[in-house]
């Protein structure tokens, strides 16, 4: 089968390619940069931007599966709202997929609150969502909350605070549940969707670990396989605007990345993987385990300073 990954050289990109290339599937990429996409197992890449729409027809030209995982929240030079951008990327897209007689999509979005609104940043997941699924008769949509692996940004933002700041101010978001992924399961989801003869029609699909956890016991399980002692500080309320920009700086990520993450963690936010453990039935790692590899992998190409 020909199959087009776009995010080929981000966290979960580069990792399912040699799932998918060790199942003898031909691998073809789309990237700005080319050379940006290092993986093994990949037997062409063409350079296109699903921002302008350049090169998706060509790079679509013959698949049966593509897989969409392109996500950013980096700001523009032109101040258009990543939300705006995002959109524009993923019509661009399923325009493409459409033309080119596209059977299959998956992508990989965020797990959406059941009691509330969603945070703009989850909105915009599910606007990129509603528009993949249109592209193709057979598109899968998962859906996950925050993935534990050495790539994750949002994994990498908890670990940064942790192993640079000697007090840990936990805002009343702390209790909220969640149901962190290994980023092996979400790469073994993501395989299953693509490929399962029994995935019909269009799917949503969510996805998660079998521990559900508040974010501070999520904190403490981190800091726990970190070694680290970090005295929690509970506060009574939330300082989003002002938490995320100090949070940012102190793990040197970008404040349009954490703001929109921190606005998020504005209540419970678990999933009903039922359906998908039915379905794909992959087998899920647990919580510590996810973390425990996590920071192995990370030690393997830069030190903690923590550890």
């Amino acid at each position: 089968m020909r199959i087009l990954l776009t995010g080929a050289s981000g966290a979960i990109g580069s990792q399912l390619v040699p799932q998918l290339a060790g199942a003898g599937h031909e691998l073809r990429a789309l990237a700005r940069d080319p050379r940006r996409v290092t993986a093994s197992g990949i037997d062409e890449i063409c350079r296109g931007d699903v921002l302008t729409g350049e090169g998706l027809d060509e790079a679509l030209a013959g698949a049966e599966l593509a897989y969409y995982l392109i996500h950013s929240m980096e700001p523009a030079g032109d101040g258009e709202p990543f939300a705006a951008r995002e959109l524009r990327s993923a019509m661009n897209f399923a325009a493409a997929a459409k033309r080119a007689g596209l059977r299959r999509i998956c992508y990989l979005g965020g797990l959406m609150p059941t009691d509330r609104a969603a945070s703009e940043h989850l909105a915009s997941r599910l606007a990129v969502e509603a528009a993949l699924l249109q592209a193709a008769p057979e598109a899968v949509a998962l859906r996950a909350s925050i993935v534990i692996s050495a790539q994750s940004r949002s994994f990498r933002f908890l670990v940064r605070l942790l192993e640079r700041s000697p007090l840990l101010p936990l805002p009343d978001w702390r209790d909220f549940r969640t149901q962190p992924i290994d980023g092996r399961d979400v790469v073994a989801y993501l395989k299953a969707a693509g490929l399962s003869p029994t995935v019909e029609g269009r799917q949503v699909l969510d996805i998660a670990g079998p521990d559900s956890v508040t974010y501070g016991q999520l904190i403490q399980r981190i800091a726990d396989k970190m070694l680290v002692g970090r005295p929690a500080i509970e506060l009574p309320f939330s300082l989003t605007p002002v938490a995320s920009v100090v949070a940012a700086s102190i793990t040197g990520e970008s404040n349009e990345l954490v703001g929109p993450l921190m606005a998020g963690l504005s209540g419970d936010l678990l999933a009903d993987d039922s359906a998908a453990r039915e379905l794909l039935a992959v087998r899920l790692h647990r919580l510590d385990s996810a973390i425990s590899n996590a920071l192995r992998e990370w030690e393997e190409s830069e030190p903690l300073a923590a550890r």
